[in-house]
């Protein structure tokens, strides 16, 4: 898997856009502890409520905006399939003590 080494903590995601690939890799897997780790401090939550029934079926990212190892935020938008319908969002990430985490977003229609 691609984003393995990020999920065990061996390296931090070096761009928004890794670490948005990396946490919906996690949210299929269930990783809680990963997710929580790449939340930032001020937006993340006790814990992550997983649906059982969810079945996540791919990621298409539609845009980035800044998010490099030059700038200190980003945002990604994204769309996230799952059986019976999608998730679109334009996600913000920042950096904190170097490590690219993940803020919060916004919903799109369609």
């Amino acid at each position: 898997m691609c984003c393995g080494r990020f999920h065990r903590g061996a390296e931090a995601a070096p761009t928004a856009e890794r670490l948005m690939r990396s946490r919906y890799s996690a949210f299929v897997r269930r990783d809680e502890a990963y997710l929580l780790r790449t939340w930032h401090p001020r937006t993340r939550p006790p814990g992550v409520d997983f649906d059982p029934g969810m079945r996540w079926t791919g990621l298409e990212i539609l845009d980035t905006a800044d998010g490099t190892a030059f700038h200190t935020t980003g945002t990604v938008t994204f769309r996230a399939s799952f059986q019976g319908g999608a998730l679109h969002e334009r996600s913000r990430f920042e950096r904190v003590d170097g490590a690219w985490v993940y803020v919060d977003g916004d919903f799109l229609d369609g």
